[in-house]
């Protein structure tokens, strides 16, 4: 059986394969890939219990934080989303690599897949963006099971939203510090009532307001 660390390493490696072909991060150095994104994307288990849940990372990219948290609790059923087709093409290669062949990588736009039958499926939508806490909102509460909890990954300024607007409550923030001293925090939303099914609305809806 393959360790949590050999798994790491065989993200890594394909990782930094992948980088020097297409741009999946603009973190390049191996020890830094460790800290800021392995690290990082496992600070979210201190936020809920991720124990058969069923999680969505929207918006994943390179796969952060969606298949760390599955190399640490491999009960997960998660689903990679992403808007960009080579993306979605790497984290396909990555979850087979890594002896995943349950994980969903989708190829779409959060705010169509929020209109989908995927819509109100998911116990967990965790987003590692920079976008407004309330786009995050909006796209990502949509997707949520009332009772689940949407996790918004940021640097260490919080922000001011109104999540109530698309069904839910905010809780109070996580805050962690990295290995290198760094501050980030989860900002964590709990669903308590149904998203207006006009949410999300399209990209340039959003844009405008």
């Amino acid at each position: 059986m393959t360790s949590l660390d050999e798994k790491f390493n065989i993200y890594l490696d394909m990782l930094l394969e992948a980088n020097s072909r297409m741009n999946l991060t603009a973190i390049r150095e191996p020890d830094a890939i460790r800290l800021r994104h392995f690290e990082d994307s496992l600070k979210l288990l201190n936020c809920a219990d991720f124990k058969d849940k069923k999680v969505l990372d929207l918006g994943s990219g390179a796969g952060f934080p969606g298949l760390p948290l599955k190399i640490a609790e491999p009960s997960i059923d998660l689903t990679l989303l992403d808007a960009t087709g080579k993306k979605v093409d790497f984290l396909r290669s990555a979850s087979a690599a890594l002896g995943f062949p349950d994980v969903d990588c989708v190829h779409a736009r959060a705010e169509e897949y929020a209109h989908t039958s995927a819509r109100g499926s998911f116990d967990i939508v965790a987003i590692r963006g920079v976008a407004a806490l309330s786009i995050l909102c909006e796209l990502g509460m949509p997707l949520l099971k009332i009772g689940g909890i949407l996790l918004c990954m940021k640097g260490a300024a919080s922000e001011v939203a109104r999540c109530e607007a698309f069904g839910g409550r905010r809780e109070e923030d996580y805050s962690y510090e990295l290995s290198d001293g760094i501050i980030h925090i989860v900002i964590i939303v709990k669903k308590i009532t149904e998203t207006a099914k006009l949410y999300p609305r399209s990209w340039a809806q959003i844009k405008r307001q």
